[in-house]
Parts: structure tokens; C-alpha cells; sequence
């Protein structure tokens, strides 16, 4: 169900829609997410497009966006599983949340239920995701989502010039549901 995906303590994982552009430029704003979008996401333009091409991909099977909102109905971040292989059944999660959202458990809680609508409604089998080995808040997130960790990748993403190691993690459907928080 893309319109809707209730997760606990309030939140909602719903599709993103053209009303969110301004949410989206100023989360991109913020130092940390700089960078983490293929464009500049730096006009409500940009935003726009960034929002469109969410709704592209989830037309094309291919990846799957929701924007995380509390019962007001404010962005908080996004939850997403992309690279999805339809032959293996596998998936790759990603998240990030705006300044404000940060430190409250709102992206593992995010995490474990796009896992779950994942499993469920999407019939994907294995879950993976990965981190730079320098952002240990990203592996809380990961392991309070349930997701183990199986090795790290040397050097595989790189920042202005410099190369990271990204530690892998991964959740399968058959894997005990996690605790909530």
C-alpha cells in the first residue's frame, strides 16, 4: 500500500506529494544530507524534481519512497527501498531525517516498518543496507531495525576526494520481528 503505512509511536509512512517540495529543500539544506541526493537539492524546484522522480521510480518497480510524518501530517524524513531485484527478491533501505527529527528513534522506527511493508507487501525476501563506518547514529538505526551486520565494504563511497568504508547490514523476512522501542 503506497498511500499509507501506519509505524508506531504516531508516525506514518505515506507517499511523497508535490506539497512536500518546501520539507524537502530544507531537510537538503542541512549540512549533513548536502550530497546525498544525485542533484543539488536546493530550490523548490530541485524539490520538486527530487519528488518526481520518487514517484518515477516507484512507478518503474524499482524503488519504493515514503516520506515519514507524525500525526500532524509534518515530514520528519524518508524511508525508501531501492534496487530492487525482482529475480532474487532483495532490496536495498535507506533513510535520513530532518535536524529536528534526529535522535528520537524515528528512523529505526521508520526502518522497521518500510521492512516489514517490504516483506509483506512488496514480497521481497532480504532487506540490506549500509552505513559509512564513521556514522555510528546510522548503525544504531540499522541494528535497532533489526538488520545484522555481515561485513564491511573497504572504500566504497567517496566525499569530496576522500574514500569510506561502508559497514554492510541486512534483514531477511524469515529473521525474528525486532523489538519496537
Amino acid at each position: 500500500m503506497r498511500d499509507r503505512v501506519d509505524a508506531s509511536s504516531g508516525l506514518v509512512l505515506r507517499g511523497w506529494r508535490a506539497e512536500d517540495a518546501w520539507a524537502v529543500m530544507v531537510a537538503f539544506a542541512d549540512p549533513l544530507m548536502r550530497g546525498q541526493a544525485s542533484e543539488p537539492v536546493n530550490s523548490v524546484q530541485a524539490a520538486e524534481r527530487w519528488i518526481a522522480a520518487r514517484d518515477d521510480q516507484w512507478a518503474a518497480d524499482s524503488a519504493y519512497s515514503f516520506a515519514v510524518v507524525d500525526g500532524d501530517d509534518l515530514v520528519l524524513g524518508q524511508v525508501c527501498v531501492s534496487q530492487v531485484d525482482r529475480r532474487h527478491t532483495t532490496g536495498w533501505v535507506s533513510y535520513w531525517t530532518t535536524a529536528t527529527a534526529r535522535g528520537r528513534g524515528i528512523a529505526s522506527c521508520a526502518c522497521r516498518a518500510v521492512a516489514r511493508w517490504a516483506f509483506d507487501d512488496a514480497e521481497l525476501f532480504r532487506l540490506e543496507l549500509g552505513h559509512r563506518v564513521n556514522n555510528p547514529a546510522s548503525c544504531r538505526v540499522a541494528r535497532a531495525a533489526g538488520f545484522a551486520v555481515e561485513g564491511q565494504q573497504r572504500q566504497k563511497l567517496e566525499y569530496n576526494g576522500v574514500r569510506f568504508d561502508v559497514e554492510l547490514h541486512a534483514r531477511l523476512a524469515s529473521d525474528t520481528e525486532p523489538a519496537s522501542l
